[in-house]
């Protein structure tokens, strides 16, 4: 049986390192519709996330929130680029965007093979500037997250934009729901969660995991981990490669291989989370309304 302390589910001794035992849960902001897409800016020493419904990007800095963006055009994932630069997925616009030192938005991906994309949800750049992401038809399944639409793609896929040709690839075609997204520290592994459950009872509720080959193709995909409560969404990776997963209790940690190490209990569903503070040990998680946050005894891998 689990053993439970605080907010923390214990299943693996090993959790017990990667915890701070008396941390508390802390609620920073509470009035979002459906909070996505958190991503760090250390530079700046803030968060940006999406309320995704209610058509803004908020900041959250030294306590104080603010809109940072609105309206959105529901962006929903969000990442920055080796640059700096934030590389976002709009449900609205059908496409992934980078927004330009100046506050100019340049259009990286809205069609594949003359075609829309379906509604782009989750982003990860790789040290060589490849950009992935995820295609699945949320943002096109009603006007509550996007536009209601018809999709285009006959499969809903993850894509590699090569940052050199500017070529799209579909590397992955066989997801009912292709969701998060994330590499293992070394990049030789990709992390895609499918959330293909939210309308398919009979789904998967689990984390694929795929072989990078010469970084520009995947191999050997199999089933990483699957969840007992809720689907994954957004995920992210310590220094560790532990893989640390939105779920429907809260957030779910799996080591490396696939082994549930423990849990943070949250009261809302929680949708995506990332690593921040100073020395990347605290973790930002979007649940439903809320923005919450937890230290930790372990620190965010470089890409996550």
């Amino acid at each position: 049986m689990p053993q439970t302390a605080s907010i923390f589910e214990i299943h693996d001794d090993r959790f017990r390192h990667l915890i701070v035992g008396s941390a508390g849960l802390d609620e920073l902001y509470g009035e979002c519709r459906w909070a996505e897409g958190p991503v760090w800016f250390a530079d700046l020493n803030c968060l940006v996330w999406s309320d995704i419904p209610n058509q803004r990007m908020l900041r959250w800095a030294d306590g104080t929130v603010s809109v940072f963006r609105e309206p959105s055009n529901f962006v929903n994932g969000n990442t920055r680029d080796r640059q700096g630069r934030l590389v976002s997925c709009e449900h609205g616009g059908r496409r992934v965007t980078r927004t330009e030192i100046d506050g100019s938005i340049t259009v990286l991906a809205d069609s594949y093979e003359g075609k829309k994309l379906n509604s782009p949800n989750d982003v990860v750049v790789r040290s060589d500037g490849s950009v992935w992401f995820t295609d699945p038809t949320y943002g096109i399944k009603s006007d509550y997250e996007g536009y209601r639409a018809e999709p285009e793609q006959a499969t809903r896929n993850v894509y590699r934009l090569d940052p050199q040709t500017g070529v799209l690839a579909a590397v992955v075609t066989d997801f009912g729901q292709p969701n998060g997204l994330a590499f293992s520290p070394d990049e030789t592994k990709l992390y895609v969660a499918d959330s293909a459950s939210s309308h398919d009872i009979s789904a998967p509720r689990h984390i694929r995991v795929f072989d990078i080959i010469e970084g520009t193709r995947l191999s050997a995909g199999r089933e990483f981990c699957s969840l007992d409560n809720g689907l994954p969404d957004g995920f992210r990776v310590d220094i560790a490669g532990n893989i640390w997963t939105s779920a429907g209790d809260g957030v779910h940690c799996f080591a490396p291989d696939g082994t549930l190490l423990g849990k943070i209990l949250v009261p809302q569903t929680v949708a995506n989370l990332t690593f921040g503070g100073p020395r990347r040990n605290r973790l930002f998680i979007t649940a439903t309304r809320s923005l919450y946050s937890v230290y930790l005894a372990t620190t965010g891998a470089a890409l996550g």
